[in-house]
C-alpha cells in the first residue's frame, strides 16, 4: 500500500531548458508538500542522473535544443529494465501528445498548464509507480522465498537440484567431475531437547555460516529441511571431494556457544561423484544419501564416498 507520505516523499525531476518554466514548476511541487524536486536545464544529463538518482517522476519538457524530449525519452528507455518510463511530458504543440505516448511517456500536460490538473497527474503519476515498484520489489521478495531457506537463507531443495542439474549440463561439456556432500548433523536432537528449539535454530545458522566459509565462490551449499544440508562443489581433482568433507567435518565440529551456552556438534557426510554416482540430480543425490547412511552406521563424525 503506498501511503500519502510515501507519495510526498517521492523523488522528482524537473526537464526544461527555460529556467523560469523550471523555477515555476520546482515552486509549485514544493509548496504542494512534494520534499525531494530537484531540475536540469541540459537534456544530455538526464540519463546519468536517472541511473544515480532512480527518479520515480521526470517532468520532461519536449521542445529543448540540442536534444528534444523525444530523444530523451528513447534514451530512458535504454536504462529503465523494466520498461517501465516514468515520464511526464509537457508541451504545447497538440499532435506531440500522442507520439510521446507511443515513444513510452506515461501521460503528458499541455501548455500552458492549469495548476490543479498538473498537481493531479503528478500525483496520480507517482502513486501508479509507487504502486509497480512495490510489486516488483514484491514479487523478488517471493521469488527468493521459493529459493531459499528461510531460517539460513542458504539455497533451498528446489534450487540445489536447479544448480546441480545445471553444473552437470556444465560437466559434460567440459568433461570435469562434480561432488554432491550429503551432510547430516551428529547429536543435533539433544541440543534441541536441552537448550530448546530457539537454540537448535540459532545453532542451525552457526553451521551454514561455517559450511559457507569451506566453500569456494561459484559453489553451492542447501539446507534440505531440519539437520540436513549438502554442499555442490566443482572438481578439479579426484582427492578434492575428500578434502572438501575433511574440512566440513572439522569446521562444523568447532566449540559452539548458543544463547550463552557452550555446544558441541559433529557433522557426518555422505559424497556423491558425477558421473560415477549418478548421471542424474535424483540419483546423484540418493547416491551420496546412501554413503551419509554409512558413515553414520561407521561411529559418525566420518565421511563416506557412495559405492559404485
Amino acid at each position: 500500500m503506498v501511503s500519502p507520505a510515501d507519495i510526498l516523499n517521492a523523488n522528482i525531476m524537473v526537464v526544461d531548458d527555460v529556467e523560469a518554466n523550471v523555477a515555476l514548476l520546482e515552486r509549485l511541487l514544493l509548496d504542494a508538500g512534494y520534499t525531494s524536486v530537484s531540475s536540469t536545464s541540459d537534456p544530455h544529463a538526464v540519463c546519468d542522473l536517472q541511473r544515480r538518482h532512480r527518479f520515480s517522476l521526470i517532468l520532461l519538457d519536449l521542445q529543448m535544443p540540442g536534444m528534444d524530449g523525444f530523444q530523451v525519452l528513447d534514451a530512458l528507455k535504454e536504462i529503465e529494465k523494466d520498461d517501465y518510463v516514468p515520464v511526464l511530458v509537457i508541451t504545447a504543440i497538440p499532435m506531440h501528445k500522442l507520439r510521446a505516448l507511443r515513444d513510452g511517456a506515461k501521460d503528458f500536460l499541455s501548455k500552458p498548464f492549469d495548476v490543479p490538473e498538473m498537481l493531479l497527474r503528478v500525483r496520480n503519476m507517482l502513486e501508479v509507480r509507487l504502486l509497480h515498484e512495490a510489486t516488483r520489489d514484491h514479487g523478488k521478495t517471493l521469488e527468493s522465498l521459493a529459493l531459499t531457506d528461510p531460517l539460513t537463507g542458504l539455497a533451498n531443495r528446489r534450487l540445489l537440484v536447479d544448480r546441480l542439474s545445471m553444473e552437470m549440463v556444465h560437466a559434460r561439456r567440459e568433461q570435469c567431475g562434480l561432488a554432491l556432500l550429503y551432510l547430516d548433523l551428529d547429536g543435533f536432537k539433544e541440543i534441541n531437547n536441552t537448550l530448546g528449539h530457539a537454540a537448535g535454530d540459532a545453532l542451525l545458522k552457526m553451521v551454514a555460516g561455517r559450511l559457507e566459509s569451506t566453500i569456494r565462490e561459484g559453489d553451492t551449499v542447501a539446507r534440505l529441511g531440519g539437520d540436513e544440508f549438502v554442499i555442490l562443489v566443482r572438481l578439479s581433482g579426484a582427492d578434492e571431494a575428500v578434502q572438501v568433507a575433511m574440512k566440513v567435518i572439522e569446521a562444523v565440529s568447532q566449540p559452539y556457544v548458543v544463547e550463552g551456552q557452550p555446544a558441541s556438534i559433529t557433522v557426518s557426510a555422505g559424497i556423491g561423484l558425477y558421473p560415477v554416482h549418478g548421471e542424474d540430480a535424483d540419483t546423484l543425490m540418493k547416491s551420496a544419501d546412501l554413503a551419509l547412511y554409512e558413515a553414520k552406521r561407521a561411529g559418525k563424525n566420518v565421511y563416506r564416498i557412495a559405492a559404485q
